[in-house]
């Protein structure tokens, strides 16, 4: 991923579920209530190290389901947005709750209806299986595919865009 001064204001990370937390399967158990969905844990350490490191993580998703709030809960991330569709009047709300600016957020989507809060952010991430208008529109695009990695992929470009990769390393005495 290219070099990005912009990725020195950003404060929060917005992630969409389906798609990019997930690889946008959905199976249901017993009756519509019971959706099953599969996380990767490197996306979630992910997420964990971003927060670690002073930067405020959620979601803002157009679906509600108990298997999004279990994993947000997991990952202890500092908010969720559910049944957001469209998603701008929420993600405009979610400036006002969190004291942020649009140019202090990153989100990662990956599907047109994505779009219309992915133009107004600082930065905005693309995942490597995303629809080809949102890739050629965002500001990068991850080689890992949603719920494949691309959640932790954009975490570690931000952490050293930050110049945070050092202290994460040694946190993990990697260095």
């Amino acid at each position: 991923m290219k070099q990005s001064s912009a990725a020195q204001k950003i404060k929060v990370v917005i992630l969409d579920i389906d798609g990019v937390l997930t690889d946008g399967g959905i199976s249901y158990g017993q009756g519509s209530a019971h959706e099953n969905k599969s996380f990767y844990v490197k996306d979630g350490l992910g997420i964990v190290m971003l927060r670690r490191y002073g930067i405020r993580v959620g979601v803002l998703t157009g679906r509600s389901c108990l298997a999004n709030r279990q994993r947000c809960t997991e990952l202890q991330m500092d908010f969720i947005k559910e049944n957001s569709n469209p998603k701008l009047p929420a993600f405009l709300e979610l400036l006002a709750e969190l004291e942020v600016s649009p140019e202090e957020c990153l989100y990662i989507g990956d599907d047109l209806v994505d779009w219309p809060v992915m133009r107004r952010v600082g930065v905005s991430v693309a995942v490597g299986d995303a629809a080809p208008e949102l890739k050629q529109r965002a500001t990068l695009t991850t080689v890992a595919a949603g719920g494949r990695g691309a959640v932790r992929e954009a975490a570690e470009w931000l952490l050293k865009q930050q110049g945070k990769w050092e202290q994460v390393l040694s946190f993990y005495e990697m260095s």
